[in-house]
């Protein structure tokens, strides 16, 4: 069977990616991950650091007892020069590999990667994220106890260090409870990589509401075309002025495919079934019906509540 070229090119830097880093880990010398190794960095980066430093062991990371978990060195690397200043110079020459400002991003993310692959972090190459040098320390706190990115109470607030228009829409009148802490964005997002849109954790946007909302998943005997396209069709899932999350008003949202109807001017009260024609004089046109009120400012969806899709048999106009 011919296997397709960029099939082909995706398989090599898949195999490219495993195999070179671990040729490269195999030809370095042996780092020393216990706390002896430590000693090195730890006499000097003690408790009196202005950022946390020694709260390290209180973390994943500082498990010793776990054979995976690293040392200074095995993330900072053996940074010799660092360690002797043999020139005696009061400021050290850096680090091997820096974190944090001013940091090489291909670098600091080689670190971390080499350790954590696969599962949420396999699409982190070519991401929207790792394409511009957005790093893991740009998002996670290493060395902190509690890292606020991975706490849904507080990972809004680091993400809309950048987004700060999502975190605008956030406090509008109909939003997801992100503020509440019963959501976090990674509910939706994956910020290491996706295969689909937007980074979202499924490769359509209907795919990911659906793991939420799995009532307007369907399959439905009458399914309305612009839901089953795309829900952002209609919806904004980041917070609006319109509940529920609408993008615009009832019957306006409708309006911008229905024009052709009874509703077209519905926020009138014109054209509506029994309305009246009114003259300047407050008579109305000769063999016109009084307007009916019960239509008059109504939303669409006070009769086609069923917008989402409709599995009764005389459901085609999605009002049961």
């Amino acid at each position: 069977m011919r296997i397709p070229s960029l099939l082909r090119g995706s398989v090599l830097w898949f195999v490219l990616s495993c195999l070179v880093p671990a040729a490269l880990a195999a030809a370095e010398a042996p780092v020393d991950r216990t706390l002896t190794g430590d000693k090195v960095c730890t006499r000097c980066h003690d408790e009196s650091e202005a950022k946390p430093v020694l709260s390290i062991y209180q973390t994943p990371h500082g498990v010793k007892a776990d054979g995976r978990t690293p040392g200074c060195q095995s993330c900072h690397g053996a940074s010799e020069a660092h360690v002797k200043n043999a020139a005696g110079a009061e400021t050290r020459p850096a680090v091997d590999v820096l974190f944090g400002k001013g940091a090489d991003a291909a670098r600091v993310s080689a670190a971390c990667v080499s350790c954590h692959q696969g599962g949420a972090r396999m699409h982190w190459p070519g991401s929207a994220h790792q394409t511009r040098d957005v790093t893991c320390t740009n998002c996670h706190k290493v060395h902190a106890a509690h890292d606020d990115v991975r706490d849904r109470k507080t990972q809004a607030e680091v993400c809309y260090t950048c987004h700060a228009a999502q975190r605008a829409q956030s406090h509008r009148i109909s939003a997801h409870p992100l503020k509440d802490g019963k959501m976090a964005c990674s509910d939706c997002h994956n910020p290491h990589g996706s295969i689909g849109p937007k980074l979202l954790i499924k490769a359509t946007v209907n795919e990911t509401c659906y793991t939420c909302h799995a009532d307007r998943r369907g399959p439905f005997l009458w399914e309305h075309q612009p839901v089953t396209d795309d829900c952002s069709n209609c919806h904004t899932p980041h917070g609006s002025n319109n509940a529920p999350l609408l993008k615009a008003r009832e019957p306006w949202l409708c309006q911008e495919c229905h024009s052709a109807n009874h509703a077209r001017t519905v926020y009138s009260g014109q054209n509506l079934p029994g309305s009246a024609q009114i003259t300047l004089n407050g008579a109305q046109d000769p063999g016109k019906q009084a307007p009916t009120a019960q239509l008059n400012g109504r939303s669409c969806s006070a009769c086609h509540a069923k917008v989402h899709g409709s599995n009764h048999p005389a459901g085609a106009k999605f009002n049961r």
